[in-house]
């Protein structure tokens, strides 16, 4: 029997769970990686006082969500849950555009859902300027 050769016709970025090669991560966990690193470095998220703000009726809307839809798993009060807080102070040494795209992609393996069908890029950034300064009431 010959002993087994390495092949390069896959690049170690491309192992998968079956452990082969040097690193472990998929392809799509690498191209959000990417993302959020282009992200930083490009400064994409603009600071929270210039985010165009929604309509009334919009902000609503996305208050009710945050405070309901996110609050199943991280607590109505949002201070944790299933999921972990989402106060100012547990989210101050977070990067901005990591918890946007937290929001907008979920977390792979986790509980934690894509929210990207149902929020564009600029509400996510809007939720985050929110959580970091402290998550509005819902009014009744």
């Amino acid at each position: 029997m010959r002993p087994r050769r390495w092949s390069f016709k896959r690049s170690p970025l491309d192992a998968r769970s079956t452990r082969e090669g040097v690193f472990f991560v998929g392809s799509q966990q690498i191209r959000l990686l990417i993302w959020l690193a282009s992200g930083l470095l490009c400064g994409s998220l603009v600071l929270a006082d210039e985010l165009p703000t929604p309509s009334l009726e919009r902000s609503r809307e996305l208050i009710r969500m945050v405070r309901q839809d996110c609050g199943s798993c991280h607590g109505l009060t949002l201070r944790g849950g299933l999921g972990p807080a989402l106060l100012p102070e547990a989210l101050r040494d977070k990067p901005p555009a990591g918890l946007k795209y937290t929001i907008l992609f979920g977390r792979p393996g986790t509980a934690m859902p894509p929210w990207k069908p149902f929020l564009s890029e600029a509400e996510a950034d809007w939720i985050v300027a929110q959580l970091l300064r402290g998550f509005p009431e819902e009014s009744k």
